[in-house]
């Protein structure tokens, strides 16, 4: 990085989430929030090691299957209730429905400088905060989300991405849960 480069910094972030199939009752963005915490954004490869005849000194290690972290969102301010909505419809037998999103680093100034890319996700909790009237604001304390494939990429970046339905980003890896 150049020494004029300003570093990144993670203090201000957007997530958005959008169902990956149109479904009636959900308009627009499921969630298009300030979260002040956000952590899980992680891959782990499992490699396989395989014992080679004849090699007595070492094994050679192959890439494996890939898992994803789970992600939580902190303390978060949002607009509507569909977060909710889509939480309690998704614990119904039939009515599951994978979203998918985007978290995107902002700078001091606003300028967006990095974007994680999440596909196929799916929430597995969700908490409300103390109840405190807030300018009107629905308020979310915890929200825990499951997701099959990452990416990553510079806001600018039109790399196509390799999983099926996301936005251009460069592809860091892939899995299923």
């Amino acid at each position: 990085m150049p020494a004029n480069d300003p570093p990144f910094t993670a203090f201000r972030f957007d997530v958005t989430l959008d169902l990956d199939i149109a479904t009636p009752g959900f308009t627009g963005p499921l969630c298009d929030a300030a979260f002040a915490e956000c952590e899980g954004l992680e891959m782990t490869m499992q490699p396989r090691t395989v014992v080679v005849g004849g090699l007595n000194d070492g094994q050679v290690h192959l890439v494996g299957p890939v898992t994803h972290g789970q992600l939580t969102l902190r303390r978060g301010m949002t607009g509507n209730l569909q977060l909710w909505q889509w939480f309690t419809r998704g614990t119904r037998p039939g009515s599951v429905r994978t979203a998918h999103g985007t978290i995107t680093l902002r700078s001091a100034d606003g300028t967006p400088t990095l974007r994680f890319t999440l596909t196929r996700c799916l929430p597995v909790r969700m908490r409300a905060p103390a109840l405190h009237a807030r300018d009107g604001l629905i308020a979310v304390e915890e929200l825990g989300l499951v997701y099959e494939h990452l990416d990553i990429a510079l806001p600018d970046d039109t790399t196509p991405s390799a999983a099926p339905g996301a936005p251009a980003t460069a592809s860091l890896g892939g899995g299923s849960l």
